[in-house]
């Protein structure tokens, strides 16, 4: 099988637990949620789309993974679920982590498994179950409750980080409301933030694409 690569590049995980570790990421090409408040929209928005989308099979990446000292390697996207990820994930002596929507069914073998639950289409509950870690998009005040309502079974995971969505990360009704359930919750919440865009340590390594504006709107920022 061939894989669409969007981009690959050697960083560190700048979210969830694993924040700060060394990590190789393969993100691919292709989502159908197309979220308006997207960072990564070159991997399905028309404007944005690359003039070509290298297409590899697990041996080839498993090459793009030589002489780096990474802890694990980042399979995200776009959203990596919708492909089958057994032939990349069979590589031996590599921890797999997965950065999902959990709107599709996984097929894969993962050490760690991310779900951010997004609206356009509602993660399997099977997902929920399998999540290591949540994370949860806050793009206003109201959105940390709509999603308990919506999902309660997020309650039950033991990590469940809340992230600003890029474009509010400065309103502070965003990030009042993301202190206070951290500080008044009973439940597991953590504050989260996206540290490699303030170490802009994806851009040290020249396979990573220039970044594309939010959703792919300019007026929303990078």
């Amino acid at each position: 099988m061939k894989y669409p690569i969007y981009e690959h590049f050697y960083a560190f995980q700048g979210e969830g637990n694993h924040m700060g570790i060394a990590a190789y990421f393969i993100r691919l090409y292709g989502c159908p949620l197309q979220c308006p408040w997207c960072d990564s929209a070159g991997t399905w928005h028309k404007d944005y789309v690359p003039e070509q989308i290298s297409k590899l099979n697990e041996n080839e990446i498993g090459e793009l993974l030589q002489n780096h000292k990474f802890k694990f390697v980042v399979i995200t996207g776009g959203e990596p679920a919708i492909f089958d990820l057994f032939a990349i994930t069979g590589l031996k002596g590599i921890r797999f982590h997965l950065e999902t929507s959990g709107a599709f069914k996984i097929k894969g073998n993962f050490d760690w498994i991310t779900v951010s639950p997004k609206w356009d289409k509602m993660p399997l509950p099977e997902n929920i179950l399998l999540a290591n870690e949540l994370k949860i998009i806050v793009e206003d005040e109201n959105s940390i409750q709509k999603w308990i309502d919506a999902i309660p079974e997020i309650l039950n995971n033991q990590n469940i980080w809340l992230h600003p969505e890029w474009s509010q990360k400065n309103n502070p009704k965003v990030l009042n409301s993301i202190s206070s359930w951290v500080k008044e919750s009973e439940y597991n919440f953590r504050a989260g933030y996206q540290l490699h865009k303030l170490y802009k340590v994806d851009n040290l390594d020249t396979n990573s694409k220039p970044l594309t504006p939010l959703g792919g709107k300019i007026e929303n920022g990078y």
